[in-house]
């Protein structure tokens, strides 16, 4: 990254001389390669192009089944809305001049960054895309495979395609999230200076621009995928792959979004914590200044971490989340109407992605039902932004409920079983009413309207210590509501899928696995609203620092600590939701793979049994696994913070003028530290969890060899896959709670409360956020994608323990 030369050398002149003005971090804009060829590109030319890509969709749509032709005309519909929506927010102005050079500062650090990390991450991918294309050209082939005439090298070029095609969408995602959160974040700011209504539509429709976005691209790359797949190789015809074998080909797209998901998220998550730490500690702490003060050096790197961490990762996290439910849904509908017999088997495979195409329609009117009010003025009372966003939610989930029993109706509907439908409709429910009670969960939890939060406020007058403990005591108790409901849950979609009616050859019940995927299908059902009120938290929090900053007037700072504080809330409700949706997801994901195992062993494989010693101990080695990966990514924000205290100790030194607004503090040096210390930091966690599971499928696969036990690998992997994820859920919600609660606790304490700001009581909550900022921004949602790559990666690898 390149930093101009007033800002490396720190020559800016005195601070009162050029009040108000903030550095650019590049010399000049960056526009991704994709954006400066097509810009280039005649008009006329692109039109046509466009035109020959939609033809080229709807065709191969047309010619797979109606329902994908469906998928795609919604899918492109949302776009068109997205668009609609970023012009509204674009056009929205971005202040006074100041607001804007704070804001220029943010992006081009944000989209210096971004171009780092993803060249970074695009050459570990096209690095780990060889070494899968070299494991599928000499694994053998199931029987399926070779009866439909898909050889090794078909077999590898597919996935590696596949791989790649969802690593490219999985980028772009994230790429989208940050775009839009760099421009919006200053015209959330500048409408906070007219009403906080103005502020919270502006911040919802920037974060519903991305989601749609994000939601989008998952839906019509599967469906894309899936069509081209068909038509290619001529799937259903004599002699050729059946229908219900095609999704396994797509469990390469699950892995490349998990793959670029999980580096995003380490990345992302070292970034803006580490930068976060570092501001806290000196800035609040040790000089009492305020949050996101102007005369902070971090300050700068502190707000360019939201958009990178919160916004590039979280969208890069909800695509993949998207993609392995759609994948392993496909698959096991697919699998189920094979053993039944049913006869046109399409509408279980393409269920899931016609639930995500009324997903982006539903969140779509809960977005649009978030309105400003004709009282548009900052001394109007301010109204909860929580209950706004909350009757959104409640819109999109009742529209949820009718779109769901609608889709269950039309599409699994089959006269073996009349009834069945109607039993996968209430599978659905149980689906949304758990993502409802998960956000009520983690809301009470996090949120300092609550008892939890303000008891460990409370926590805060009597010190540090007494702080850090009641906040480990209340992460540790938020474990349980969480993992009764998913254990509700997943039973209940079990046994309404079980009792469907839907029987094999040998009349045993066989719905109750896609009764569990279609729960979870329910679950993220309204996963574009869920992302709108994440990317709500980082573009609030960011306007919040613009305002500090340009230091606007208290009324209009007020205005945004108030949707600060709601921003925090939902970022948390998003990460238990995705939490919850990850443990639904890796079940279905384990399931898958012990079909897999089964069809190229060519043996039953449905139990796995932990009381072999060999098995137990690749329990062990997953759950470890969890633990080691939650300690190196929490060390490493812990080696940059130090980094970044050091460097702002030093300029206060150097710079005494600093404090008194006389010298301008070097905003660069900081940013260039936590980019280059979290891309370095990045790698070994990253690189535990992709290696992990290989290495010890493999490794028991020789043992397994030459002791007479020819699945024992595959065992090993099961266990280790079914013990990391439960430890690894249980870890997720303990991390992600505490840090918002943490984070919380010291925002209420800002209220006035206990003290209010520079009293020892908010020196002591200013220290369990900073505990918990690895927490919840870093090692937490870090694991639940963690969660699922390991479930995908050992679905895409299963060849190697055999």
């Amino acid at each position: 990254m390149m930093i101009v030369d007033d800002v490396e050398n720190g020559s800016l002149g005195p601070y009162q001389d050029r009040p108000r003005t903030f550095p650019n971090m590049r010399s000049k804009p960056y526009t991704p390669l994709i954006f400066r060829i097509l810009m280039g590109i005649n008009v006329r030319i692109l039109v046509i192009l466009l035109l020959l890509g939609f033809g080229y969709v709807f065709y191969i749509g047309a010619s797979t089944s109606p329902i994908i032709v469906f998928v795609f005309s919604v899918c492109i519909i949302s776009f068109l809305l997205s668009i609609y929506l970023t012009k509204w927010v674009l056009s929205k102005d971005e202040g006074p001049p100041e607001m804007a050079q704070i804001s220029e500062a943010i992006r081009d650090g944000a989209e210096g960054f971004f171009r780092t990390q993803y060249g970074t991450i695009s050459k570990m991918a096209f690095l780990l895309a060889l070494v899968i294309l070299g494991i599928y050209l000499f694994r053998s082939t199931t029987p399926q495979q070779e009866s439909s005439g898909i050889g090794r090298v078909t077999s590898a070029y597919i996935t590696v395609a596949a791989f790649l095609l969802g690593a490219l969408c999985s980028g772009v995602a994230g790429y989208v999230g940050m775009w839009v959160s760099v421009r919006a974040n200053v015209r959330v700011s500048s409408a906070a200076r007219r009403s906080a209504r103005e502020a919270l539509q502006v911040a919802v429709r920037a974060g519903g621009f991305s989601a749609l976005v994000v939601v989008g691209m998952a839906v019509i790359g599967i469906a894309i995928l899936y069509a081209t797949f068909y038509v290619w190789l001529g799937v259903d015809s004599p002699g050729s792959m059946k229908v219900t074998d095609l999704p396994l080909l797509l469990v390469g797209y699950g892995f490349g979004a998990s793959f670029v998901a999980l580096f995003a998220q380490l990345g992302g998550g070292i970034y803006t914590k580490a930068a976060d730490v570092g501001a806290d500690l000196v800035g609040k702490v040790e000089q009492g200044i305020p949050e996101d003060d102007p005369r902070n050096p971090a300050v700068i790197a502190d707000l360019v971490g939201d958009n990178v961490g919160d916004c590039a990762a979280r969208g890069a996290d909800l695509f993949e989340s998207i993609a392995a439910e759609i994948i392993s849904a496909m698959i096991l509908g697919g699998t189920m109407a094979q053993r039944c017999k049913i006869e046109d088997p399409s509408g279980f495979i393409l269920f899931p992605l016609v639930v995500h195409s009324f997903d982006l329609v539903i969140s779509s009117i809960g977005i649009l039902s978030i309105r400003s009010t004709r009282d548009s003025s900052v001394k109007a009372p301010i109204e909860d932004p929580m209950a706004i966003l909350q009757k959104g939610y409640s819109v999109t989930i009742v529209l949820a409920v009718l779109t769901f029993g609608g889709s269950t109706r039309w599409l699994l509907y089959t006269e073996q079983a009349p009834s069945a439908w109607l039993n996968f409709a209430l599978c659905g429910l149980v689906g949304i009413i758990t993502a409802y009670v998960f956000v009520w969960i983690t809301k009470y939890y996090t949120d300092y309207k609550h008892e939890p939060v303000r008891t460990l406020a409370l926590s805060s007058s009597t010190g540090h210590g007494t702080n850090i403990i009641a906040g480990v005591s209340l992460g540790l108790e938020s474990t349980a509501l969480p993992v009764l409901v998913i254990s509700v849950s997943i039973i209940a979609a079990f046994w309404l899928g079980h009792t469907s009616g839907l029987v094999d050859e040998t009349g045993s019940p066989n719905g109750g696995l896609f009764g569990t995927a279609v729960a979870t299908m329910g679950m993220l059902s309204t996963a574009a609203y869920i992302l709108t009120m994440d990317m709500f938290g980082p573009i609030a929090d960011n306007a919040g620092g613009i305002v500090e900053m340009s230091q606007q007037p208290e009324s209009v700072r007020e205005i945004t600590d108030v949707l600060d504080a709601v921003g925090n809330t939902t970022k948390a409700t998003t990460k238990g939701f995705a939490i919850g949706s990850a443990a639904l997801a890796s079940f279905l994901l384990f399931s898958a793979y012990m079909d897999e195992v089964a069809s190229f062993a060519n043996e039953s494989f449905k139990q796995v049994d932990i009381a072999i010693p060999e098995v137990f101990v690749g329990g062990l080695l997953g759950s470890m696994l969890i633990f080691l990966f939650s300690a190196w990514a929490c060390s490493a924000v812990g080696r940059t913070a130090q980094e970044v205290v050091k460097e702002v100790r030093r300029q206060f030194i150097e710079r005494p003028g600093i404090m008194d607004y006389k010298e301008k503090p070097d905003y660069g040096r900081c940013v260039a530290i936590v980019a280059s210390a979290s891309l370095r930091e990045m790698i070994k966690p990253g690189a535990l969890a992709i290696i992990s599971p290989i290495v010890v499928g493999f490794l028991f696969r020789v043992l397994g060899h030459y002791t007479g036990h020819p699945l024992l690998g595959a065992k090993v992997v099961a266990a280790m896959l079914m013990f990391a994820t439960v430890s690894g859920i249980l870890m997720a919600l303990f991390l992600n709670t505490a840090g918002g609660a943490w984070d919380n606790a010291k925002k209420f304490i800002e209220t006035g409360a206990l003290g209010g700001k520079g009293s020892d009581s908010h020196k002591a909550a200013i220290t369990g956020d900073t505990v918990g900022d690895p927490f919840k921004d870093t090692a937490g949602p870090s694991l639940h994608v963690l969660i699922k790559m390991l479930a995908t990666i050992t679905l895409v690898m299963a060849p190697v323990f055999l």
